[in-house]
């Protein structure tokens, strides 16, 4: 009969139910070749049942709904911890067989020391939706805690189309009895414990109960800090205290989220089919550390980079998919716009004005609502560059958020509040055209409804998206490290700013953007734009360049950039049809084959696009420069260049290694080289190119990637040494005016070569590292350090270049 019943069922079940797999592969589950398994969900749904057996079957794992003999004895292969609730309220829930089945379970493992079956908690989770303050009727059929049949039939019906079955890792039942025993008390801590791990997923996946937007205002007018300066501002103006909450209530509308889950299931839906129409494919790295995270009971943070306005959606996207609750986000009130403005409101936006110009009452507000969001348990998004980058490099970071995420620690929140750095890249922003003209001085375009209209009816195909989630900081850890005094200075009501947080969250801020520089995402349009960009005229051979990807590539698996680094699986020829086919490059066909080029337009926009993972082949490319210019060069002389150089790029560009991951990595390259016989070491312990071998000349085009920043920083110590003492104004001026020359004389095409906001990156890289140093009059004087600096740079710029910043 109960086979009977579940067939019937499961019809209606599998017409209406949808079921999203987390992990979508069953190697994520540890199982290797055991197939001895059992799984453990929270409820004996019979609709709970038929959708694990439909992500099962999906999975290629055993049959949730066979029994098992276990000690002679049949048993359910799903252990399930609790029945539904009666529909008739006062009756009781009788217990499922949950405890019996796992100490079975353990007796049989205790007595058979070769058998080792495997549990599986999967999590059935329906709609997603989180639990209101105050629920209504709705609400609660969408309640999933310990549903009814009347309920559970209706969940079916209409939230059937979006459940999740998030499946954990494997655990042994040989080693629980190796370390827990196989007693009754080892029997319900594993009950206590699946109840627990569902209850922290149930969290992650549908967030902290929910306050509607009055029950924010409410809470936030009951903050000390809030109501405090309400009372001084009133004093202050001399108005009352009802004008100052009717312009502060003004704010927190202006400011608050309108967070509403339908609106975000109709999102997912609308994006799913916006992402296949846009996108090849959505390649996602290190997801397992956001569920890590918030199986811990971590508040994230999330702090991506930011290229183009689809950040917001893909992230969000992304963590949805993950099967965890969607974060609200920090944007810009530029997006505060109809109908764009209410959209992004009520999936979450907050709005942040771009300037607090002094404002008080606004920044105040603002903080303890950021403040009140960490508090509930509610999961953020903001971006630390302030802005989208134009260039492609990352800008530098603006501290306002994270400093607001540290004062609100200083309240005393008692959960951990831990950063996730993403680095997010595409194969096409579609931003980049307006990018170049705005550098080159035109009005940025203001957001407006038309601007999406446009924006849709250009809509094409994007190529790939990358998401990949860097190692997360935990900022209760990071301030333990950095300021171990750090919880002196919490105040429950209004703490005062402490004089450690400035230096501090500057500190913080540059290593979360190494962090998302460190968890780079190479692509096709990316390599290509690095090679040709560096190679002459802009222009390769099909041929050339098929093998210069497979060699910047093969570099990458040889002696990776970082452990996070994201490389891609295909060949080269795979990687030049792409690019040809998001028509990124010329095509030319002649008698000999195809010619793969630039134009001039291009050449501007693929600077973009090099510019994401240029930092992620500095140190290969100083190797390769200095092999190309010296005869030959001892190990330790090659480590002490690269470190001389890496210093400075270090600064610019985020770079993550530390003096002793530099020699490393420096040797590891060597080494990579060597394997590929294009480069040799003497008896003498000298290295130099293998002349004799027919592929040394790939080495040429990995050392141009380093040009421009040579030629930067040349143009800056030429201008020291001619003009000491200078003013920090006068040298950057001077720099932007030069290398603006330069761009001219010798095409080049980089917008950020001719940047003032470069030109003051070296000069601080200069100073910080003690090249330069300022004077009695705080002008800028060079050290010792200066010329030996200068004659390895001498070495490695281009002669004519050399000679046209010299005589400038």
């Amino acid at each position: 009969m109960r086979a009977l019943f579940y067939f019937l069922l499961s019809w209606p079940v599998r017409l209406l139910v949808r079921c999203k797999i987390i992990p979508d592969n069953v190697e994520a589950l540890e199982l290797g070749d055991n197939k001895d398994v059992f799984y453990i969900v929270r409820y004996q749904s019979a609709s709970d049942l038929i959708a694990l057996q439909m992500a099962c079957k999906k999975l290629n794992m055993p049959d949730p709904l066979e029994t098992v003999q276990v000690n002679g004895q049949s048993m359910n292969r799903c252990i399930c911890l609790e029945k539904p609730s009666s529909i008739i309220p006062w009756i009781t829930r009788s217990q499922t067989k949950a405890l019996s089945q796992g100490l079975a379970l353990l007796k049989e493992h205790e007595s058979n020391v070769t058998k080792n079956a495997k549990l599986i908690p999967v999590n059935l989770l329906w709609g997603r939706a989180p639990v209101k303050q105050k629920a209504n009727m709705g609400d609660v059929l969408a309640d999933e805690t310990s549903p009814s049949m009347f309920r559970k039939f209706w969940m079916v019906i209409f939230l059937g189309r979006d459940t999740l079955a998030r499946f954990s890792a494997a655990v042994s039942f040989r080693e629980m009895v190796e370390t827990q025993g196989s007693d009754k008390v080892a029997a319900r801590k594993l009950i206590r414990m699946a109840r627990i791990h569902f209850h922290r997923q149930t969290i992650a996946a549908t967030g902290p109960r929910l306050m509607d937007r009055q029950q924010m205002f409410t809470a936030l007018f009951a903050n000390p800090a809030i109501k405090r300066l309400i009372t001084d501002e009133a004093k202050s103006k001399n108005v009352s205290e009802a004008e100052v909450k009717k312009k502060a209530l003004g704010m927190m509308k202006e400011i608050s989220a309108d967070y509403r889950q339908t609106v975000i299931r109709l999102g997912e839906r609308i994006l799913g089919w916006l992402w296949n129409r846009l996108y090849d494919g959505i390649k996602v790295q290190n997801a397992d550390r956001l569920r890590t995270l918030s199986q811990e009971g971590h508040e994230i943070i999330y702090v991506p980079c930011h290229r183009s306005h689809m950040d917001y959606l893909l992230l969000t996207y992304v963590i949805y998919h993950q099967g965890l609750v969607t974060p609200r986000i920090a944007a810009g009130i530029n997006l505060n716009f109809w109908p764009a403005g209410p959209i992004f409101r009520k999936a979450g936006a907050f709005f942040i004005r771009r300037s607090f110009g002094g404002n008080r009452l606004y920044s105040t507000i603002f903080r303890e609502y950021l403040g009140l969001l960490f508090n509930r348990g509610y999961s953020v998004k903001y971006y630390t560059e302030g802005g989208r980058s134009r260039t492609g490099r990352l800008l530098q970071p603006k501290t306002g958020m994270l400093s607001m995420t540290v004062q609100s620690m200083l309240k005393g929140i008692d959960r951990p509040l831990t950063l996730v750095p993403v680095y997010i890249g595409y194969e096409h922003v579609m931003e980049v055209a307006s990018y170049h003209k705005e550098l080159k001085g035109s009005s940025k375009q203001k957001e407006s409804i038309f601007g999406i209209i446009k924006a849709i009816r250009k809509l094409r195909n994007y190529g790939k998206g990358f998401v990949t989630f860097g190692q997360p900081m935990n900022i209760n850890e990071f301030l333990n490290e950095e300021v171990p005094e750090w919880r002196e200075s919490i105040d429950p009501i209004d703490p005062p700013k402490p004089k450690w947080l400035t230096p501090v969250v500057n500190v913080m801020a540059n290593q979360v953007m190494t962090e998302i520089n460190k968890a780079v995402a190479l692509n096709s349009v990316t390599l290509t734009a690095l090679i040709l960009l560096s190679a002459e005229n802009n222009a390769l051979t099909r041929k050339e360049l098929e093998e210069q990807l497979d060699f910047f590539i093969q570099l990458q698996r040889s002696a990776p950039f970082s452990s996070d680094i994201y490389i891609p699986e295909e060949s080269g020829k795979e990687l030049v049809d792409s690019v040809i086919r998001l028509n990124k490059v010329d095509v030319t066909d002649d008698e000999l084959g195809q010619i793969i080029s630039l134009s001039e337009q291009a050449c501007l926009e693929m600077s973009y696009y090099r510019n994401n993972i240029i930092h992620a082949y500095m140190l290969p490319s100083v190797v390769c420069r200095l092999l190309r210019t010296y005869d030959k060069l001892s190990t330790d002389e090659i480590d002490n260049k690269v470190e001389q150089l890496a210093q400075l790029i270090k600064a610019e560009l985020y770079l993550w290694q530390s003096h002793d991951d530099i020699v490393e990595q420096t040797e590891s390259i060597l080494a990579a080289l060597q394997t590929q016989g294009l480069i040799k070491l003497s008896k003498a312990g000298y290295w130099s190119i293998n002349e004799e071998c027919d592929t040394a000349y790939m080495l040429n085009l990995m050392s141009a990637c380093i040009s421009e920043t040579v030629q930067r920083y040349t143009i800056v110590l030429n201008i020291i040494k001619q003009a000491a003492p200078i003013s920090r104004s006068s040298l950057e001026s001077d720099a932007t005016t030069l290398a603006k020359r330069m761009s001219k004389l010798h095409n080049i095409n980089a917008p950020e070569f001719i940047d003032r906001k470069a030109q003051a990156a070296v000069v601080n890289a200069l100073r910080e590292y003690g090249y330069i140093e300022s004077d009695d009059s705080g002008c800028f004087v060079a050290t010792a350090r200066l010329t030996e600096l200068n004659e390895t740079l001498v070495h490695l710029i281009e002669p004519d270049v050399l000679q046209s910043i010299l005589h400038s």
